[in-house]
């Protein structure tokens, strides 16, 4: 039996004197990522206990508009795979891929 990996994703994110995040910045040494610095961020964890979501999103002061609108529609459409192969459910998927071409042409992504 082999034994068990650990993996560590952290997140540093500096704040002003409001609690605003001015920088973001992350490390994955198994990614090769180290202190990669980042304008939003997105973290979803199941509650199995509560059958909730946790969430926690954040992006900094100086995040453009228009990246953040690019942002939600790159997400949305990894959602959209990640559904589809979590539960092989393609109708759906599609269902999904076919929203995130209608929220790209609506903020004219395309």
């Amino acid at each position: 039996m082999s034994g068990k990996h650990n993996s560590e994703i952290k997140f540093k994110i500096a704040l002003d004197e409001n609690k605003v995040p001015e920088e973001i910045s992350w490390t994955a040494a198994d990614g090769g990522i180290d202190k990669e610095a980042a304008k939003a961020i997105m973290i979803s964890v199941w509650d199995h206990k509560k059958k909730d979501t946790l969430r926690m999103d954040l992006w900094t002061k100086d995040m453009p508009v228009d990246e953040m609108k690019q942002f939600y529609h790159q997400t949305l459409v990894a959602m959209a795979d990640t559904f589809e192969r979590a539960t092989a459910d393609e109708k759906m998927g599609a269902t999904m891929r076919d929203f995130c071409d209608y929220f790209a042409e609506k903020l004219e992504l395309k």
